[in-house]
């Protein structure tokens, strides 16, 4: 293995069993530095003040750490225009932290049949907002409520780009416009002499229908007389 000595000068490739019994002799510990190196690459020292040298580092690297929190901002599609001012203010005040921050529009009732309402709002906070902010994901509706999340930008920090969607193929140069070509000129046709219009007809009569004559009614016979009344006969009176 390759030797670092204790004041890190090079000790050269040593066998493991030598460059232990050169630790020990010295009151130190034979640590392992680079064991992925071709030698490995070993050092003499205290491996307990390594230790905690290694942990110091560790601490001030989390005190260095800065742990984001997610942070939610509620509002209502009808929400006023004081109350929306007090939700900026709240907003902006959570991003200064340098937290996470959610918004959320909740529908209730009918007022999902208005989505683009809470898209309205959320996008009018995002524009006030626009300088402590930068928009990481757009408003999206998921079930009855819409979310849109914004991260903090420090002073100094460029935003990201807005999120758009495919770039679109400029569109070109207006070209300027042509006078249209003439026309030829129609071959101009000589007029017709006037005629004089023929004289009107007389309108013909509509004929009318002659009524049908009726034949006349044969004269009916005449009733033969009826036979006059017979007289009663006389009573026979019987002798008394």
């Amino acid at each position: 293995m390759r030797l670092v000595g204790v004041d890190g000068q090079q000790l050269g490739v040593v066998p493991t069993p030598r460059a232990l019994a050169l630790a020990q002799s010295e009151g130190y510990d034979l640590i392992e530095v680079a064991p992925a190196a071709v030698p490995p690459v070993c050092r003499i020292g205290d491996f307990g003040k390594l230790r905690y040298e290694n942990q110091q580092r560790e601490r001030e690297a989390k005190k260095k750490q800065k742990t984001i929190t997610w942070k939610e901002v509620r509002i209502a599609p009808k929400i006023d225009e004081h109350d929306l001012e007090t939700k900026i203010k709240t907003a902006a005040r959570l991003l200064g932290h340098g937290d996470k921050l959610k918004l959320v529009v909740r529908f209730r009732g009918r007022e999902l049949a208005h989505p683009d309402r809470g898209r309205v709002l959320l996008m009018q906070m995002a524009d006030r907002l626009k300088d402590v902010a930068a928009i990481e994901r757009a408003p999206l509706l998921e079930g009855r409520q819409m979310i849109m999340v914004m991260n903090p930008v420090r002073p100094g920090q460029a935003q990201p780009a807005p999120l758009v969607g495919p770039a679109r193929p400029a569109a070109s140069a207006p070209q300027p416009a042509t006078a249209p070509a003439a026309r030829p000129a129609a071959p101009q046709v000589a007029p017709r002499p006037a005629t004089a219009p023929p004289p009107a007809r007389p309108a013909a009569s509509a004929p009318t229908a002659a009524a049908p004559r009726v034949p006349a009614a044969a004269p009916r016979p005449a009733a033969p007389p009826r036979p006059a009344a017979r007289p009663a006969a006389a009573r026979t009176q019987r002798p008394a």
